[in-house]
């Protein structure tokens, strides 16, 4: 087991504005027998909190699930919701994976821009914004979301694993059989390769409560790999997040690029 030499940089449950909003799959239950049937929602929002989103193929680049080395095509219908539904599987760790297509906003406020970056710790910004000589405001940003969701079926043995999304999360540990009496330890890349010295977000709350949700903001080792405690009978869901400078074609292209990648687990109770 590693050493618990992780960096945090803040723990507070939040009651104020944060100033993005993650996308996450939400398993209805983390836990299956096999043979069950799988469903989990899109969510959107803050703080670990978003309403329920349907599926639809045109915000869709890819929407699949992964066990024991299988990659197995969901057959979405639009308008699911849940949005991610399967019949049933085998025994072992099912990885839900979902990828969506490119999303543009436009920022009408300066400020909302600077607290943005400031709250995912982009270096380096806004300054290199101002040295563009880009407007601060009337300016548009594209995003995608890369998000990934672990779920037990029945004794949940196997491994997470890197699936090729653009930027990834991956669980170096699996949470329904191992023992994280130390800790979970996650890694971040980015095309293939380990994000260092990079923030990652990671949001906790009671399984099956609409709790707040508590937030710790931690950082990414050389290798790209993040530690922090966890505790039984929690769900978690973990965020980190790439901001590329584009260079537009034209006044209403994007002048930024965001890719989010997300991961979102339970630890069982013991």
């Amino acid at each position: 087991m590693f050493q618990l030499s992780f960096k945090l940089l803040l723990a507070v449950i939040f009651a104020g504005p944060i100033y993005a909003h993650e996308f996450w799959i939400s398993p209805v239950e983390f836990q299956v027998d096999a043979g069950s049937p799988i469903a989990a929602h899109f969510r959107v929002g803050q703080g670990f909190k978003g309403g329920s989103h349907s599926y639809l193929s045109r915000y869709t680049a890819r929407h699949e699930l992964h066990q024991a080395g299988r990659v197995l095509k969901m057959s979405a219908r639009e308008g699911d919701r849940p949005a991610m539904q399967h019949p049933g599987l085998e025994d072992g760790l099912a990885i839900l994976v979902h990828e969506t297509t490119n999303s543009t906003l436009t920022y009408r406020e300066f400020d909302k821009f600077v607290n943005f970056i400031k709250h995912k710790d982009f270096e380096g910004l806004p300054e290199a914004h101002l040295a563009r000589g880009l407007p601060e405001v009337g300016f548009v940003e594209s995003y995608r979301r890369f998000a990934k969701s672990l779920i037990s079926v029945g004794g949940g043995t196997g491994q997470d694993r890197q699936v090729g999304l653009e930027i990834e999360i991956v669980a170096l540990y699996n949470p329904y059989i191992a023992n994280l009496s130390e800790g979970m330890a996650v890694q971040v890349f980015l095309n293939g390769t380990p994000r260092a010295d990079v923030q990652v977000e990671v949001f906790s709350r009671h399984a099956g409560t609409k709790e707040p949700a508590l937030i710790q903001l931690y950082r990414t080792d050389a290798l790209g790999i993040a530690r922090f405690p966890v505790i039984s009978g929690r769900e978690y869901m973990v965020d980190n997040v790439a901001l590329r400078p584009v260079e537009p074609a034209s006044a209403d292209d994007p002048v930024w690029h965001s890719l989010w990648a997300n991961l979102t687990f339970a630890v069982p109770e013991n």
